[in-house]
């Protein structure tokens, strides 16, 4: 069976990580790390106004280079974590909406579950900024287990 594994680097993430290790068969199954970089996210982050487009692009693509940088850490810390847990892990380093991306790579590898943790954000936090877990039920068009 193929797994994968959605995380964030958060304390949800690592929860997930618990539990995925807690029931795949180490043996056999394939598990897949998966973290996605969000670039809407840092397409507003700068606070001033910028001089020109190409000021904004360059911030935009040092911005978009840490968010890779730090989601390949994670999955790095991520990948040590599972293996101390006794699983055999590959990694993916994935762009876009979190939960789009999950469901549409899930999707492309066949995968047969998806683990993903959440923080459990009070109901007015989710409603305004949705939930990644959520999204990703909705979306995925095999079994996602979250995981608190």
């Amino acid at each position: 069976m193929r797994f994968l594994i959605a995380t964030d680097g958060s304390a949800a993430g690592d929860r997930a990580i618990e539990y995925a290790a807690s029931l795949v068969d180490a043996t056999r199954d394939h598990v897949t790390l998966v973290h996605v970089v969000d670039p809407d996210v840092y397409a507003s982050t700068a606070s001033e106004p910028l001089a020109d487009v190409s000021e904004a692009d360059d911030l935009l693509v040092s911005t978009v280079r840490d968010a890779e940088d730090r989601g390949a850490r994670i999955l790095e810390e991520s990948m040590v974590d599972a293996e101390a847990l006794g699983l055999s892990v590959d990694t993916e380093l994935l762009y876009g909406n979190p939960a789009s991306e999950v469901a549409s790579y899930a999707a492309d590898v066949d995968a047969d579950g998806v683990f993903v943790g959440t923080t459990g954000k009070s109901e007015r936090a989710e409603r305004v900024l949705g939930s990644v877990a959520k999204n990703l039920v909705e979306r995925a068009s095999c079994p996602v287990t979250v995981v608190r």
